[in-house]
């Protein structure tokens, strides 16, 4: 472990990231970390990184970050990603992560599927549109009706819901079989229980507040 962290941390990867995602990271998760080719990215009110981690063969200028500060921190091995990377090296409560959906799909896919690598609810990735986040064993969340409510599994799942339009109890998840985009809040609380498997929660973006409020809950 390199880095250890009282509060939540932001994590900033090289896909193309959203002024008004990545503000609304920070003002949840101050402490900024970058994934390799993610120290590029500028952060606003003149805060800085607290480091850079990763292979090193994106980022542009490592000696200005050292310049300003900035620790950077080589991880040559190739066996995984420099999200991955970061999530080894950093020990923190919570990460909330701009810069890993959108981009490159094979990078978008790789940063899910690390998802399940680290404790349920620990990790939200935040896109233009979307936020995701691997699934507790039991979660809630008062959403308003109509809201878009999509789950995709990364194995086998099976589980119960109470305040969706389309209900999952007695439904076998399989990404290769059954997934459960597009599903909807019917107004209240939504709940998600699952006996085994992971599941990928996506939400609206806007909704990243009240989903970090409530992971805190579950967790």
């Amino acid at each position: 472990m390199l880095y250890r962290a009282t509060g939540p941390v932001t994590l900033v990867g090289g896909a193309p990231v959203s002024a008004e995602r990545l503000a609304d990271a920070l003002a949840l998760a101050p402490e900024a970390i970058a994934a390799d080719g993610g120290g590029d990215v500028a952060l606003p009110g003149g805060a800085r990184f607290r480091a850079v981690i990763g292979d090193m063969d994106s980022l542009r200028d490592a000696e200005a970050l050292r310049g300003a500060g900035v620790a950077v921190q080589p991880i040559p091995e190739q066996d995984t990603t420099d999200f991955e990377k970061c999530l080894y090296s950093v020990e923190a409560p919570l990460f909330l992560g701009v810069g890993f959906l959108g981009g490159r799909l094979d990078h978008t896919l790789a940063a899910l599927t690390a998802l399940t690598r680290v404790p349920a609810g620990r990790v939200v990735l935040i896109g233009d549109e979307d936020l995701a986040f691997l699934c507790p064993r039991e979660w809630e969340l008062p959403l308003a009706a109509g809201t878009r409510v999509s789950l995709w599994p990364l194995g086998p799942v099976e589980g119960r819901s109470t305040g969706l339009r389309w209900p999952i109890g007695g439904l076998r998840f399989r990404p290769d079989e059954r997934t459960g985009t597009s599903n909807e809040a019917t107004g209240g609380p939504v709940r998600l229980d699952f006996d085994s498997g992971p599941m990928v929660v996506i939400l609206p973006a806007g909704l990243l507040g009240t989903v970090v409020a409530s992971l805190g809950a579950a967790g």
